[in-house]
């Protein structure tokens, strides 16, 4: 594209939920933003964006957007509404929680997750106004919180390798994830680091376009990598291959361990997992063997039953072979833990009634069907925001009819008619990432990334933050925190003081765009893990204090043949469903360009598991179980391993053939520990159905 004279750019951040959080450079002519592309001086965007933010303009500009506020003229999931004034929706929407707040503010629940990963425009503001209301807390679990448990009681926070030094790595385990898809710059570096010889191992139930360019492709069964971990921790210590002085120095609870890993010889874990022994072997013999070694753990491992103890497993490895001493090895899930945040100072707490004691009551967001439909005291009032959880929560039959209650008092924050603000009794037009100024922390780099607006908002749309300043003043909060501007919101999140960014301004941020935590290349070389100990815990003295087993186990999945056979008997099929390479989450599903890319909602199977159910490739099938049933168009590859189907999610259900996408058959079951869900962990059967 041209640069005319008189262009300007504009220096922002990707705001959605991608470990990339990518630094973007935003072209505005004449007040319109005519072109997002990549920061080529961002050390891991380097100019790149992935297919769906490179056509962000389409999504900011699209004819559908929602530019005035809207309120409710049809029955709830009709979408059926009318324009009406700011002030009115606004002194509707107040009045409305006043009258629920008075009987009990624990009937408003709001919900909410990573629309946006900005402090300002995500929890920021909100979080204070509903704190200060005493709504009930909305544990945010969708997505990541299994994973941290596992990091929490391993590493002692989401820490872990510096995503450019695996460059230096001679071996990648990558585990869990389609970096291809939800990983695109980390996947350049592991390029990078091929080039110069490194081996690439691919860790997938699925043979995923990454597995496919990778030097070797381990498919085990969904659910079963802690056994993996277990087995390979078995033959480094049975082969002693093992960093004895790291170890000693630098872990707590290796005979615990030992004992642990005793019970999975990779005999057993080859029937666990579905693989053969020798992967177990030539796995720990390749970790020991190169240097350095490095693991890129992503979020499908945690999404099953024992989906905390699997993080804790891997993440384990890399202490036992002394890997994290170089800056090229160890293992990474999560860096969010690195950012000095102060989430208090951002969100606080201490506005709630009762704080810090009786505080209100907890609602798991994984579990919002059970909720609308049963929560006692009931929840009369969801404030939605930075959510579709129509689509994005499991068992959507229970979650459409909990959304689809006449009694319940809906408002969605939002830039479309989206699943969810189709059931709102008032949509409040939300601004997008070009349009309002945040600050963002990352969980797959460790750059503070600032976001600039650049253009003005369009239509009526307000930022997140404005508009709960404004319900702040009419339900009379008078707290100096609600007059903050988004700057001063973004400076809470921050300890200035604190070493990792020390010296530096928010100002300087805004105008160079991104800065790097001063944290060591090989920040545990010499230990310093931030657990109690100090230490890498193999064995969690927190836990055992809890009365948990201390020590990572494989825990089979909560529908599996081995745990659930005679579901298994009726839903022969595990059920993984990632994510869509032209979507994320369910964003971007509207945006014609790219749903046409996808073409429709997609299962692939194996042609064993097609042909003994008579469907050919490109048929029609109905993918179902006793919670619901959704349409998809039939894949048969091999790259899909027998009795595991893959669909792609998260299609709007309205934008889905038969007008259900794949969480009608996900569950709202548990992990083991953070209390996240298990969407991979799911028994199905598939049958063909009529065009």
């Amino acid at each position: 594209m041209d640069i005319k004279a008189g262009d300007i750019v504009v220096k922002g951040a990707c705001p959605h939920d991608c470990p990339d959080t990518c630094a973007l450079h935003v072209t505005v002519r004449d007040g319109r933003a005519i072109r997002v592309a990549g920061d080529p001086d961002h050390p891991t965007t380097r100019g790149v964006l992935c297919t769906k933010v490179s056509r962000y303009t389409e999504r900011t500009y699209h004819p559908d957007r929602v530019l005035t506020p809207l309120r409710r003229i049809g029955p709830k999931g009709s979408g059926r509404f009318e324009p009406v004034g700011w002030d009115e929706a606004l002194d509707a929407i107040a009045a409305r929680l006043q009258a629920i707040a008075a009987r009990d503010p624990q009937r408003i629940l709001p919900y909410s997750y990573c629309g946006t990963m900005g402090w300002v425009q995500g929890e920021g503001m909100a979080s204070r106004f509903f704190h200060r209301l005493g709504a009930s807390r909305l544990d945010r679990t969708i997505c990541a919180s299994a994973g941290m448990a596992g990091l929490e009681y391993t590493m002692g926070a989401a820490v872990g390798m510096d995503v450019e030094r695996f460059v230096d790595s001679g071996l990648i385990l990558i585990w869990g994830t389609n970096a291809i898809t939800s990983n695109l710059h980390f996947w350049s570096i592991a390029q990078e680091a091929k080039r110069r010889g490194a081996r690439l191992v691919a860790i997938d139930p699925y043979r995923s376009d990454t597995a496919m360019k990778c030097d070797r492709h381990v498919a085990l069964l969904p659910g079963t990598d802690a056994a993996l971990a277990l087995g390979i921790a078995n033959v480094l210590i049975g082969e002693d291959l093992l960093d004895h002085d790291y170890i000693a120095r630098h872990t707590l609870g290796f005979d615990a361990l030992r004992a642990r890993a005793a019970e999975y010889p990779p005999e057993r874990v080859a029937r666990i997992c579905g693989i053969a022994a020798d992967d177990v072997t030539w796995l720990a013999r390749a970790l020991a063997g190169t240097r350095p070694a490095a693991i890129r753990v992503g979020y499908g491992l945690q999404r099953t039953r024992g989906g905390a103890n699997a993080v804790r497993a891997v993440m384990s490895l890399p202490a036992l072979t002394g890997a994290w001493r170089d800056a090229g090895g160890g293992a990474l899930l999560s860096t969010s833990g690195h950012f000095p945040q102060d989430l208090a100072a951002l969100t606080r707490p201490d506005l709630m009634p009762g704080w810090p004691g009786a505080l209100p009551r907890v609602v798991n967001m994984v579990e919002i069907g059970d909720a609308l439909l049963g929560a006692d005291p009931p929840i009369e009032a969801v404030v939605v925001y930075n959510s579709n959880p129509v689509a994005v929560a499991p068992d959507s039959e229970k979650v459409i009819r909990g959304f689809a209650r006449e009694d319940l008092f809906t408002v969605v924050l939002e830039h479309f008619l989206t699943d969810t603000a189709d059931h709102a009794d008032y949509v409040l037009p939300a601004t997008t990432q070009l349009e309002h100024f945040d600050l963002h922390k990352t969980y797959g780099h460790r750059y503070l990334v600032a976001n600039n607006p650049a253009i003005a908002p369009l239509g009526q749309a307000r930022a997140n933050s404005d508009i709960f300043r404004a319900l702040a003043q009419r339900m009379g909060f008078d707290d100096p925190c609600f007059a903050e501007t988004d700057e001063q919101v973004a400076a809470a999140a921050l300890r200035w003081d604190d070493p990792r960014i020390a010296g530096v301004t928010l100002g300087q941020i805004r105008e160079h765009g991104w800065l790097k935590l001063k944290v060591p290349d090989a920040p545990f070389a010499q230990g310093g893990f931030p657990t109690p100990s100090g230490k890498c815990e193999l064995a969690s003295p927190r836990l055992a204090q809890q009365g948990l087993d201390p020590v990572p186990d494989f825990l089979p999945p909560h529908e599996s043949a081995a745990s659930a056979p005679e579901l298994a008997a009726r839903y022969p099929l595990a059920l993984i469903s990632p994510p869509a390479r032209n979507f994320l989450n369910s964003t971007f599903v509207n945006v014609d360009s790219l749903r046409a890319s996808e073409k429709a909602p997609g299962c692939e199977l194996h042609p064993e598991d097609a042909a003994a159910r008579g469907i050919a490739d490109g048929d029609q099938v109905r993918v179902f179980n006793d919670r619901g049933a959704f349409l998809a168009r039939a894949r048969v590859s091999e790259r899909a391993r027998r009795g595991v189907a893959v669909a792609w999610g998260v299609w709007w259900h309205k934008l889905a053939p038969g007008g259900r996408s794949v969480n009608a058959v996900t569950s709202q079951a548990l992990t083991d520990m953070g209390r996240a869900p298990t969407f991979y962990d799911c028994l199905v059967e598939i049958a063909g159905a009529q065009e």
